[in-house]
């Protein structure tokens, strides 16, 4: 009878916890802060047991800690926070036909519009010939706040385009390329670098700025090192491993959805 005379408001409550909770996972998904969101969500049933089965002593003490460690979370948590409020506050995450896109159970077969095949393939070409280049794909960010440095561009997104504008003698090749969609909306783009001691000496400011753009919005990167031909793919403020550029390109079309 209480399933009978669920109201359309505990309908709405219980898809809007899942839409929120979803998004949590989706942002610490494949970073070591996943672990601690399961380690957080482990305590939290373990107190509402103890609590349930009125073992009073030990409810007491997970309650204490839980309530404490709100501040240490904060701490723990606070790029996967910034992240989240930069998306719910998107212009992108509002625009007309993209609201629904964010809902992954909602998307079926659906795919990204941007062409990740000849990125990849431009990017393998560049390494060929040990051109550096800086590659910028927005998802729900909103990047104004970065491309306003750089050149605006309205080019669409093709192999030969993305080499040209990295080629060494090119007055467009310093910075970083922005690209939506799948148009070229920004060039000689200037991004934060990030201070984070963790990252490999080996590794130049190229990728500094990917860790950093990154770090601060949902954005994804690629590097192509000008020293070594290499291609990195950077998401979360991190560095993805991948064994081939196939399974590159199946990560990226996968992030991106």
């Amino acid at each position: 009878m209480d399933i009978i005379n669920l109201r359309f408001l505990d309908v709405l409550d219980i898809v809007f916890v899942a839409f929120l909770l979803y998004y949590l996972y989706k942002l610490v998904k494949g970073t070591v802060a996943v672990n601690i969101f399961i380690g957080i969500v482990i305590i939290y049933l373990m107190g509402s047991l103890t609590e349930l089965l009125q073992m009073e002593l030990l409810s007491s003490v997970l309650g204490e800690f839980i309530g404490v460690g709100m501040f240490a979370l904060i701490v723990v948590f606070q790029q996967e926070i910034r992240k989240f409020l930069l998306m719910i506050g998107s212009t992108n995450f509002t625009q007309k036909g993209k609201f629904f896109t964010q809902l992954r159970f909602l998307k079926g077969d659906l795919e990204t519009s941007t062409n990740v095949e000849d990125i990849i393939s431009a990017c393998e070409a560049m390494g060929q010939s040990y051109t550096g280049a800086l590659i910028i794909i927005q998802k729900n960010t909103n990047l104004d706040f970065v491309k306003n440095s750089g050149d605006d561009m309205n080019i669409e997104l093709n192999q030969p385009i993305i080499e040209s504008i990295f080629y060494k003698n090119s007055p467009l090749h310093d910075g970083a390329m922005v690209i939506e969609d799948n148009k070229i909306t920004a060039t000689r783009v200037i991004l934060p670098v990030s201070n984070d001691r963790s990252i490999p000496l080996r590794f130049g400011l190229r990728h500094r700025a990917a860790v950093g753009i990154t770090e601060k919005t949902d954005a994804l990167a690629l590097v192509v090192s000008e020293e070594t031909g290499q291609i990195s793919y950077v998401r979360d403020g991190e560095f993805v491993m991948f064994e081939s550029n196939d399974e590159l390109i199946d990560r990226i079309k996968e992030d991106l959805l």
